[in-house]
């Protein structure tokens, strides 16, 4: 059942960033900008933790859970750490993923032998 919560989870988040990008102006730097700025919104309200306990990696895996982790991370930190925990917080908690995402890029670029197009 996990799995399932997790498809349709992902795929509703997913589904609704392709409306956006089909029905209105929006570019799609600003809908993945918009999916972080909302996550950390949700959590911040109390709402995004009841989606990650259903959805599980399927909330948690889209731009919508990086947001859930930095401000996690950012509440985290405060509590621990007072008023610097604001600027520690969030790059704390998602270091890992940043790091993964950084290392997986220089592996595809290594790989591919990307160069200019003439």
């Amino acid at each position: 059942m996990e799995y399932l919560n997790a498809f349709l989870c992902g795929g509703l988040l997913c589904l609704i960033g392709q409306v956006l990008i089909d029905r209105t102006q929006l570019t799609p730097a600003r809908i993945l900008t918009g999916y972080v700025v909302a996550g950390v919104i949700l959590q911040a309200i109390g709402v995004y933790q009841a989606v990650v306990d259903w959805g599980g990696a399927g909330a948690t895996v889209p731009l919508l859970g990086f947001g859930y982790a930095l401000a996690k991370g950012v509440a985290r930190a405060v509590e621990e750490q007072g008023a610097l925990g604001v600027i520690t917080g969030g790059l704390g908690a998602t270091a890992g993923g940043i790091t993964a995402a950084m290392l997986m890029g220089l592996l595809a670029a290594l790989i591919a032998r990307p160069g200019y197009k003439r």
